[in-house]
């Protein structure tokens, strides 16, 4: 199989999992406890802290570790939403469905939504938004995990900051990808994953600013500051420290790489008949490329091209049988019949230019044999 998916997921990288091995076989610790291995165990889960830390340039104090960038967008905003009496919550409206959802549970509390403008690339407008008076937390995610798209988000953050604004990035798919620096960025809190960089799922963390006081959501023995209750995933955070450690020294090299060969796809695509390429001209992550075929439902070329040993990305990302398109196309202004025909291609470390060859090649056959079909129904 042919992966080209890195955007749901990487493969774990061999040197991430001897790390996580190397905990396992060290034996028991728990890093709360006082004796020679939880001692031990605390020594490794501090490392890692410093590693990713080091990786947005903070201070290892301001980690939080969480099991994964959804708990980290559900702890940023609903614990910002509980120090603020109710006001006004101002997101893009091409977020991860992990601020979206949040965000619509706070409605309930008395909470309302400001849609930031997004142009026809789903880019954030900073022109065409200000503030309004009762604005109090402010999400914009660092890059598109559909699209691609870098937003501006040190521009949003200042015009947040200076309304009297908590500023939020879900910087999910931007870590390992772009250099992602946190004051860079005039962040309060910034989301991180560790399986988008070669880490281990079910990890990830939460940067938090020394300014922010934040709430739980989960209370209990008082680790991680408080603010994640609960014994620690130590072989996962392990996990997570070394692959922070690795994409700060390949950053350059993986940029690169992934760089060329979505510039490959592009080309190659753009000799195929009736194709649609996505926020093909805006900023975007080096390894992801987005694209429909006129014609072709998204969900059933995926599936002709997992028979062909490809494995891509829908784009049209149906939310539980709904039948409806990406609502990050949607927001582009995309015509649904386009938007469910969108695939996404991401590419990442052991891909090379003979992956892109077969895919569209691939590509080519499906879609000619799909339309076929549709010309003899």
């Amino acid at each position: 199989m042919t992966y080209l998916d890195h955007n749901a997921t990487t493969p774990l990288d061999p040197r991430v999992r001897d790390a996580m091995l190397a905990c396992f076989d060290a034996g028991p610790g728990n890093p709360s406890s006082a004796h020679k291995p939880g001692r031990r165990a605390r020594v490794a889960l501090e490392q890692a802290r410093e590693q990713v830390a080091a990786l947005v340039g903070v201070q290892p104090r301001q980690i939080v570790f969480t099991s994964g960038g959804t708990e980290a967008n559900n702890l940023a905003l609903c614990g910002l939403a509980a120090l603020e009496r109710p006001g006004r919550l101002a997101l893009s409206p091409v977020e991860h469905p992990s601020v979206i959802e949040p965000a619509r549970a706070l409605e309930g509390l008395g909470w309302g939504i400001d849609w930031l403008p997004v142009d026809d690339d789903g880019q954030v407008d900073v022109d065409a938004w200000e503030p309004g008076e009762d604005t109090r937390i402010v999400s914009t995610m660092w890059a598109n995990n559909e699209t691609g798209v870098i937003q501006p988000v040190a521009e949003v953050a200042c015009k947040a900051r200076a309304a009297g604004a908590w500023m939020h990035s879900d910087a999910v798919q931007a870590l390992g990808k772009l250099t992602v620096e946190f004051r860079a960025g005039g962040l309060d809190l910034m989301s991180l994953s560790s399986h988008k960089i070669y880490g281990p799922q079910g990890v990830g963390a939460l940067v938090i600013d020394p300014a922010v006081d934040l709430v739980p959501l989960q209370r209990g023995g008082g680790q991680e500051r408080g603010l994640r209750c609960g014994t620690e995933n130590l072989a996962g955070i392990v996990g997570f420290g070394a692959a922070a450690a690795l994409a700060a020294e390949e950053l350059q090299a993986r940029h690169d790489g992934a760089q060329a060969l979505t510039a490959q796809l592009r080309d190659e695509l753009l000799a195929v008949d009736g194709v649609t390429l996505f926020a093909a001209d805006a900023p975007r992550l080096p390894n992801t490329l987005s694209f429909a075929i006129d014609g072709i439902d998204g969900e059933t070329l995926l599936l002709a091209l997992d028979r062909e040993g490809m494995a891509v990305s829908s784009g049209s990302a149906c939310h539980s049988g709904t039948g409806e398109p990406s609502h990050v196309l949607s927001a582009m202004g995309v015509p649904t019949d386009v938007a469910r025909g969108a695939i996404r291609v991401s590419v990442g470390r052991g891909n090379d230019p003979t992956d892109i060859e077969m895919l569209v090649d691939a590509l080519q056959r499906q879609v000619a044999a799909l339309r076929r079909l549709v010309a003899t129904a």
